[in-house]
């Protein structure tokens, strides 16, 4: 009687069975890193806006319209005035997988300085009266 040989048939198919999970879980742990990434280039380009609104002499409230616009969903605007200097922080909060697990915080803050002629309280003042002034020019 001739030994039996075992036939490799099948093994291919084992292999894939034991490797698919774990490609998908790299697969879902990039598209996750990429979301994280974009939400904190977000929130530094949010933060640049809402400084530079700042330094050219908006309100408060304006300028937290302002850095919102371009920051991700549900993100929190801090902005602050100190001297001839505004600094405009934006945190949010990010979910790795949306509706499972844990999230990632992410934050960003720019810090610009005023125009000439406006320091912190009058830039407040001012940028509150210029956004309550109807545009006299007209249509352009």
């Amino acid at each position: 009687m001739a030994p039996r040989r075992f036939s490799d048939a099948g093994m291919v198919t084992a292999e894939a069975a034991v490797v698919l999970p774990v490609l998908v879980f790299v697969l879902a742990a990039a598209l996750a890193a990429v979301s994280v990434v974009t939400a904190q280039m977000r929130c530094t380009d949010a933060a640049r806006e809402g400084a530079r609104a700042a330094a050219r002499g908006e309100s408060d409230a304006a300028v937290q319209q302002i850095a919102a616009s371009s920051a991700p969903d549900d993100s929190a605007v801090l902005v602050t005035r100190d001297g001839d200097t505004a600094t405009v922080q934006v945190s949010a909060s990010v979910p790795l997988f949306p509706g499972l697990g844990p999230s990632i915080s992410v934050s960003d803050s720019a810090t610009a300085v005023l125009e000439p002629g406006l320091d912190a309280e009058t830039s407040a003042q001012r940028g509150a009266k210029i956004s309550a002034a109807p545009d006299s020019r007209g249509p352009p």
